[in-house]
């Protein structure tokens, strides 16, 4: 076995470097929880992914192009970068009778 250490000034280098493509590359996630309430909303991930997809419009909310939809058992995960969008979604959602966690 050889006894080397990792240089600092290398180290160092790699992190800038990682820490460079983090940012270059990453965007801020909003999420949205949306608990099933009703027996209207029984079917909700396939809803949202008809909306996300443009062949079905909830209320004034316009269709999000990067709407990430996770089900859960009791209830459904929804994330985007669009903050504003994702408002009037959750806005619209609790017209139709679900409670919601608000977007954070």
């Amino acid at each position: 076995m050889s006894n080397k250490h990792p240089s600092t000034r290398r180290v160092a280098m790699a992190k800038r470097l990682a820490s460079k493509w983090i940012s270059a590359h990453s965007s801020p996630e909003y999420r949205l929880t949306i608990y099933r309430g009703s027996a209207k909303t029984s079917n909700l991930p396939a809803l949202l992914r008809s909306f996300r997809d443009g062949k079905l419009r909830i209320a004034t909310a316009t269709p999000v192009p990067d709407l990430g939809i996770q089900p859960e058992f009791d209830h459904v995960v929804v994330r985007s970068s669009d903050y504003d969008a994702l408002n009037t979604l959750d806005v619209a959602v609790r017209k139709l009778g679900c409670e919601t966690s608000g977007v954070y």
